[in-house]
């Protein structure tokens, strides 16, 4: 049934709660907005909204009062905007997930990426035509769900499994090769967990760092500058065929995968467009892969926050190539399944946050004079 309140602004009635749903906030300056998000979060059994807002302030004042499973925030508001709003939500929802809301436009995209830095969980595009108005409420219960999945078969495996491990796996493995690449991958949260891998990271390093995050191709450029703020390294969207350099970060395009080739005294990019076998584009899986075929036990694989399964078959590679895999742990993951899924192979020597696997890289690396 198809629960719509009279204005998008009236709170649900309490004798019309469901207990057993996900509250979800809704941060929108546009009533509308608000009225097309809660029609499709209310027309589900697993989801209501509890609360709107027309600006940050009136969200920080509701979340006084209101227990939220998740926060969907717009960016353009008046007043406070939502990418300022953020570390004030997750403190005043207790860390509820926080989806932004973008638009098309390369504002937007640009907008969105520093969010996710500051710590929001994933975006959507808002439909820019009434004919993406279906696609856009698949892709929003989508992400709702996978923000707040609970009590999962994925979720309690990796609660017996994760709980068990990590203060063991996050002293590491001492693996006595030097570092001659590092290789990151990373989906939902990735970008979070990169800024702060990379805050912990020593900048004099001159590996060469590769980095897989799931993100649509016109976001791209954005995650570059943003990741390079982040990193103080040169940072730059790879190109087919470019020599790897050391001392850069080369990122995957969104509509390929970045792998490398040895030529002749040389690294290459190759880029790779064959379908993935998980359906990503780019895939962590090729970049491993071929990271472990090029650099074998000279090189560092990480896989960090993200739905599914995507680089637990590269991990798997690069391990069986000599090479070192690291995984993100499942308390600081905003979804434990790209690293869940390389700690249940029982291949990772350190499964820890992200400044934590940062440090692993770092005490290798300067056990070999990698700077």
């Amino acid at each position: 049934m198809l629960i719509v309140a009279s204005r998008p602004d009236s709170p649900i009635p309490n004798s019309l709660k469901r207990p057993n749903s996900r509250n979800v906030l809704v941060v929108d300056d546009s009533a509308v907005a608000r009225l097309i998000v809660q029609r499709v979060v209310n027309d589900t059994d697993n989801f209501q909204v509890v609360g709107h807002a027309g600006s940050a302030e009136e969200a920080l004042e509701k979340l006084k009062t209101l227990s939220v499973d998740l926060v969907i925030l717009d960016i353009e508001m008046p007043g406070m905007d939502g990418i300022e709003a953020i570390p004030y939500v997750l403190h005043a929802s207790r860390r509820a997930p926080v989806l932004i809301v973008s638009s098309h436009c390369s504002e937007n995209a640009q907008a969105s990426v520093r969010a996710m830095a500051m710590g929001a969980s994933d975006f959507i595009l808002k439909p820019n035509s009434p004919a993406l108005n279906e696609q856009f409420a698949v892709s929003l219960l989508e992400k709702m769900h996978r923000l707040t999945e609970r009590n999962t078969r994925q979720e309690s495996a990796s609660r017996s499994y994760g709980e068990k491990t990590n203060h063991d796996a996050a002293r590491g493995v001492s693996v006595r090769r030097p570092v001659k690449c590092l290789a990151i991958g990373a989906s939902t949260g990735g970008i979070h967990a990169l800024s702060a891998f990379f805050a912990e990271l020593p900048r004099d390093f001159t590996m060469p760092i590769l980095v897989t995050q799931h993100l649509p191709a016109d976001f791209i450029v954005y995650f570059a500058r943003q990741l390079q703020t982040a990193s103080g390294r040169k940072t730059i969207p790879a190109r087919d065929g470019q020599r790897v350099e050391d001392g850069e970060i080369l990122i995957a395009p969104g509509d390929a995968h970045l792998t490398v080739r040895r030529d002749a005294d040389h690294v290459r990019v190759c880029f790779d467009y064959d379908r993935s076998h998980n359906g990503f584009c780019p895939s962590v899986d090729p970049m491993l892969s071929s990271v472990a075929e090029v650099y074998g036990s000279d090189a560092i694989g990480v896989v960090l926050t993200g739905m599914g399964r995507d680089g637990a078959v590269g991990a798997e590679a690069l391990a069986k190539a000599g090479g070192e895999v690291l995984a993100q742990d499942r308390k600081s993951s905003v979804v434990w399944g790209m690293p869940g899924a390389v700690a249940r192979q029982g291949i990772a020597s350190a499964i820890a946050p992200p400044m934590d696997l940062a440090n692993h890289v770092t005490r290798r690396a300067r056990a070999f004079g990698c700077t």
